[in-house]
Parts: structure tokens; C-alpha cells; sequence
């Protein structure tokens, strides 16, 4: 019996105003080729780097975020390989005293908390980006010298799926404290995993094979699970991985596909860049604040709004998700107070429930099938809390709340007027209700005879009907109380 041992090497490009070492733009990916670029980021000879505060104090930020002990003292390295996208020969990196290390980071999977340590977060430059057409090679160098961090786990991830789920958090608490946009798409975000096999019961590292070339977090599962079954395969051969290897995943194939033999630190030549002096981080340390993160906030959802892990998952995936949810919260208290004593609201769970049903499931839902961005939406949250205010007071029933919320999508006008306007508000008019049930008996005598036999599941059958008759706004439960004493007489 074998067992997967994955560790990810995560790279995060930081979206400071400008680049690692020099004054040119870092928006580079929006310009035309070779348009960002200096001397200093094409490694002209003679020309010195200068550090970008910016990215060193992000760096700082994100290792706090992930656990990380900061280094006191910090430098910059060279790490020389040769390739079109490296114009010095060397890229200017980190060895032997990164920024941060010894961190750790917890997730769920299937209910089951899962702690993975991070090894190292460096700081260093990206290189530049090669496009391989017609039989040549073109080089963009508009990337090369963006800050990039590269953030090191430790081999504890034991299944494809607990890669993905961290992979996700990560990217979570990156885009929460605002340095990196960390869009896997646009390569904002890069992830390499290593994996190799062994025994259960073993603590003994195999030969590790490197995955490169993924793209989105499906990928990062897709390839791990391709990579288990070759390897497995092999042992089962009993050949099994004996060197370091890089392979590329090919996402339209399905498949990794042997690259080059993979080099090991001695390979690439560190020392320490004699242009750039080594940093203090003690005092920049002092200075970085983080936000609430997300398991926190995640947490705190729960247990102050009573929303369901699910919702409290959905609702803290970026940080104007959070504010809008923050936002709307308040606006609902601030409506229930102002309720009379005598109305009958909800209990604290059972409101957490269906408010986290309406934002996520109802709200998210018809945004999506709209393709409306939170940016784009016209509901405020003060509107949405008064909507579910009336959800909750039952001054909507939940067929034309759904027809009000729709509603309020495509207008951004206030619900009570629009439930006024539209006729959407339910009726609890004794006699109203009292006349329509009477219709309902009257014209259903089978239906009824067979209720009063003890065939109660016709039951249903006839609140329906008593739905339909009053188009939907009457009050289930008057409805249903009103039925049972007619039918009872």
C-alpha cells in the first residue's frame, strides 16, 4: 500500500507600482511587448539594482499571514541558470536567509483539519516570458524583474485534493491582504508540486518528481492524480522513481511529460549578490499590520451571524464580499430593532440560516446566472437586510420573495416599495383566506372525501390548491391552520 508525500512550491507575483529592482511600470502584461523595460530589468552591463521597499514589506506581510518566524536579517542572492527569459544569466533570488520561514498553515478537507508547513517565503525577480511559435522562440520582457514571492511547503500534503483546498486558502489570505491579485489565469499565481510515493508506515523520502506547468487549481488536482498512477504504476513495475526529475503537465492531453532532469541547489551557484546589501527586517516587522484573515473572519461569521461553514466560506472569498456581508449584518439589526415588541421574528440560528440561504444560494445564484459582478450590483446591503426583513417577518412569502429579489436585480429600487407596487406582500386576511380555502373544498370533493377517510397525504395537495387560489401571497401556515379546522367540521 502506497501513499502520496506532495510539497508546493507556490510563486506570487506582487502588483507594487513598479518592478523589484528599477522604476519601471509592473504593469507590463497590459502593454505591448518589450515596452516596460530598462536597462536594469534587460541586465545591460554596468547597471546596479535597487530594491523596491514596497515588495519587501508585502513579503513581510504574507509571511506574517501564513505563520512565518521573519528573519531578522535578510539578503539577496544569485541564481545563475541560462535560458532566453534570464538576460544576466543569473536571477537575483534568495539562498540561504529568505524572509520569512518556519510557517504553517491549517485547512479543512472533508472535515478533517489538515496542517501544512511552510518551509520558506523568498522574495525575488520574475523572469521574463517566452512564446514559442512558428518554430522560434520570442521573448517579452515586460515581466521580467516583477516582484515575485515564492512560498516553499514542507512535503505534508498526503492527496491531490488537499493540494487544491490549500492551494485555495493560500490564495485566500494573499488576495485578503491586498499584494497580489493571485489570478492563476493570468499567471498572477504559479504552482509547481513535487510528489513522490512510498510505503505506508514509512517516514522515508523517495525520489520527488517536479510538476510544473500548472495553470488553475482543477490542473493542480488533474496532474497530481495523473503523476499517483504513474508512479504507482512503476512500483508496482519495481522500478520506481530513482532521479529528480521536471515534468510538464499537459492539460489538454491529461498527462505529464518528461522536461529535463531537474537541477539541485549546487546546480544554480548560489552567492550573495555583492550589489545589494543584506536587509533589517527587525524594524519593518514593527511596522506591518495585518487585517482580520480569512479562517478568523470565517470563524467569527459562524459564531456572530450564525451563518453555516458553507455560507461563511462563500461569503469571506474576497475581502468586498466580506464588507458587503459586515455591511448588510449591521443594516438587519439595525431593522429588527426597529420592529414592534410584538412582531415574531426568527431566532438567532434559524435568521443565520436563512439570511445565509438568501445571500448565497439566492443572491450568488442570480448573479451568476446574470453574470452581474459584486461591482455591478444595485442591490446596497442596507436594501438586501430590509429584504430580509420581510422574508423573516413573513411579509413576503418565499415564491414571490424570489420574484421581489429578481426584482430588485434588475431595478436597485427599495424592496418594500416594490413589493407594494408589484402586489408581491402576503395576505393574512382572516376572511380572505377563510373564502379562498372554502373555494378549494368546494371544488375538490374527492380530494377532501379521501382526507376525511384518513388518506392525510392529500393533505399537501390541498394547501396548494389553497396557494395557487390566492396567486401565491397567502400565509402557509394561516393557510394550512384554516384548512385543518374546515376540514375537521
Amino acid at each position: 500500500m502506497l501513499e502520496s508525500v506532495i510539497g508546493l512550491e507556490i510563486h506570487v507575483q506582487l502588483k507594487t507600482k513598479s518592478k523589484m529592482f528599477c522604476a519601471c511600470s509592473n504593469a507590463g502584461e497590459f502593454a505591448p511587448p518589450n515596452t516596460t523595460i530598462c536597462p536594469i530589468c534587460v541586465g545591460h552591463p554596468g547597471t546596479l539594482p535597487v530594491p523596491n521597499r514596497t515588495a519587501i514589506e508585502w513579503s513581510v506581510k504574507a509571511a506574517k499571514a501564513i505563520g512565518c518566524r521573519i528573519n531578522a536579517v535578510s539578503k539577496f542572492d544569485r541564481k545563475h541558470y541560462f535560458y532566453p527569459d534570464l538576460p544576466k544569466g543569473y536571477q537575483i533570488s534568495q539562498y540561504d536567509q529568505p524572509i520569512g520561514v518556519e510557517g504553517a498553515l491549517e485547512v479543512e478537507v472533508n472535515g478533517e483539519p489538515i496542517r501544512v508547513r511552510i518551509e520558506r517565503l523568498h522574495l525575488e525577480e520574475d523572469a521574463a516570458k517566452n512564446f514559442h511559435r512558428d518554430g522560434s522562440t520570442l521573448v517579452d520582457f515586460n515581466r521580467g524583474g516583477t516582484p515575485l514571492m515564492e512560498i516553499v511547503t514542507k512535503p505534508d500534503i498526503r492527496t491531490p485534493l488537499q493540494a487544491k483546498t490549500f492551494l485555495q486558502e493560500l490564495r485566500r489570505i494573499i488576495r485578503h491582504i491586498g499584494v497580489s491579485d493571485a489570478d492563476m489565469e493570468k499567471g498572477h499565481l504559479r504552482c509547481d508540486a513535487n510528489i513522490s510515493l512510498r510505503p505506508v508506515g514509512e517516514e522515508k523520502l523517495y525520489t520527488k518528481t517536479e510538476v510544473k506547468n500548472i495553470n488553475s487549481f482543477r490542473s493542480v488536482e488533474r496532474a497530481l492524480v495523473f503523476e499517483i498512477a504513474r508512479q504507482t504504476k512503476l512500483w508496482e513495475e519495481g522500478t520506481p522513481v530513482d532521479k529528480l526529475s521536471t515534468r510538464g503537465w499537459n492539460d489538454n492531453r491529461g498527462t505529464t511529460e518528461e522536461q529535463r532532469v531537474k537541477e539541485e541547489a549546487a546546480d544554480y551557484r548560489y552567492f550573495p549578490d555583492p550589489d545589494l546589501p543584506p536587509m533589517n527586517l527587525a524594524e519593518i516587522e514593527k511596522e506591518v499590520r495585518l487585517p482580520e484573515l480569512p479562517q478568523a473572519i470565517r470563524a467569527r461569521f459562524q459564531t456572530e451571524y450564525a451563518l453555516a461553514a458553507e455560507d461563511a466560506f462563500v461569503l469571506t472569498e474576497s475581502r468586498e464580499w466580506i464588507s458587503f456581508t459586515e455591511a448588510m449584518f449591521s443594516e438587519l439589526a439595525a431593522w429588527l430593532r426597529s420592529l414592534p415588541s410584538e412582531e415574531k421574528i426568527p431566532d438567532h440560528a434559524t435568521l443565520g440560516k436563512l439570511t445565509g440561504g438568501w445571500l448565497t444560494n439566492k443572491l450568488l445564484g442570480k448573479m451568476s446566472e446574470k453574470n452581474i459582478a459584486l461591482e455591478d450590483l444595485k442591490i446596497t446591503p442596507e436594501d438586501f437586510a430590509e429584504f430580509v426583513t420581510l422574508v423573516a417577518t413573513e411579509k413576503v412569502g418565499s415564491a414571490n420573495a424570489q420574484k421581489l429579489l429578481e426584482l430588485m436585480l434588475d431595478t436597485g429600487a427599495d424592496p418594500s416599495h416594490l413589493m407594494e407596487d408589484h402586489r408581491l406582500g402576503q395576505v393574512r386576511d382572516t376572511a380572505l383566506l377563510e373564502a379562498a380555502v372554502t373555494r378549494v373544498i368546494d371544488n375538490h370533493p374527492e380530494e377532501v372525501a379521501k382526507y376525511r377517510s384518513g388518506k392525510t397525504a392529500v393533505f399537501q395537495f390541498l394547501v396548494g390548491m389553497c396557494m395557487k387560489e390566492t396567486e401565491g401571497k397567502a400565509d402557509p401556515k394561516m393557510v394550512e391552520e384554516l384548512l385543518k379546522n374546515k376540514l375537521s367540521s
